[in-house]
């Protein structure tokens, strides 16, 4: 095994533990949860690590906000599309499903 592919399996765990974080403490502090989701963002970019299609569907790809549908999004299925709003930046995310 290389040193860049522990590097990656490292950074993959925190970008999991980060979106769990996220997860528990959204109802308590939401800038906290949004802040969670910046870092490994951050931690995706500086391992050059794709996210999972989870992942990606779990924040916002304006703000890059933490969202729990019908909470601060609505999600949408329209065309076999699957679209998500934010009610932070009042923007849209359309995905393929």
């Amino acid at each position: 095994m290389k040193a860049s592919d522990k590097t990656k399996d490292i950074a993959r765990e925190r970008i999991t533990i980060l979106f769990e974080q996220a997860e528990s403490v959204f109802k308590k502090n939401k800038s906290l949860a949004n802040r969670y989701v910046t870092l490994a963002r951050k931690i995706a970019m500086k391992a050059n690590i794709r996210l999972t299609k989870i992942q990606k569907k779990k924040f916002c790809n304006h703000c890059y906000s933490y969202l729990k549908p019908s909470i601060n999004s609505r999600v949408r299925i329209n065309n076999n599309k699957l679209i998500i709003y934010c009610f932070e930046c009042k923007k849209y995310t359309r995905m393929q499903l």
